[in-house]
């Protein structure tokens, strides 16, 4: 290889590290944040009990309730747990790999304003009730700069129906690849 191309790949490497170790928790060298942190009221359904064609998960990368039946990718599910009581389920808890993770919070949700890069549940649900506050860190995603980060959300229950089966939250996103702010707006560097 001439030697004007080992360097050229040095320095992509390098920025390519630099970049994955600022996305773990320093957002500086990052591209400038382009999606705009948004609250969002979200309703899910059991993923037993309830009609298929109901959304029972959810993905932070594009802020969406999925059917499980259309997708592996999800970050969540809904679902009682073997007690009967309301919980979300990380995908390690459902068999689909221990990839995205969640914290229950005793920070209300309009106070958080960082999310955490630890103490995630990756393989176990998290119980739920009305004002539950809880912490989701996504699965893996590739930025369109080429490196692969979590994303990272907040939730508060809104309610839970037993008879419908069904959850109602609300739900900010920061959909920017290595930011962790968990403010409305767009996060800052």
């Amino acid at each position: 290889m001439p030697p004007h191309r080992r360097i050229a790949t040095r320095d992509v490497a390098l920025t390519g590290l630099t970049l994955l170790v600022a996305a773990c928790g320093d957002t500086s060298g990052l591209p400038a944040a382009f999606f705009t942190n948004v609250v969002d009221t979200v309703s899910l359904f059991a993923l037993r009990g309830t009609a298929i064609t109901q959304p029972s998960a959810y993905t932070l990368e594009g802020a969406q309730p999925v059917r499980t039946d259309l997708t592996t990718a999800l970050d969540f599910a809904f679902d009682f747990d073997s007690l009967g009581a309301p919980a979300l389920f990380p995908t390690g808890a459902i068999n689909l790999g221990q990839l995205s993770g969640l914290q229950r919070s005793t920070t209300a949700f309009d106070a958080i304003k960082l999310a955490p890069t630890g103490g995630y549940i990756f393989d176990k649900p998290i119980a739920l009730d009305t004002r539950t506050v809880v912490l989701v860190r996504s699965r893996p995603t590739q930025c369109t700069f080429g490196v692969t980060v979590s994303l990272y959300a907040k939730l508060r229950v809104l309610g839970v129906d037993s008879t419908a089966r069904s959850l109602r939250f609300e739900i900010l996103v920061d959909q920017n690849c290595g930011y962790r702010g968990l403010e409305p707006g767009l996060p800052k560097q």
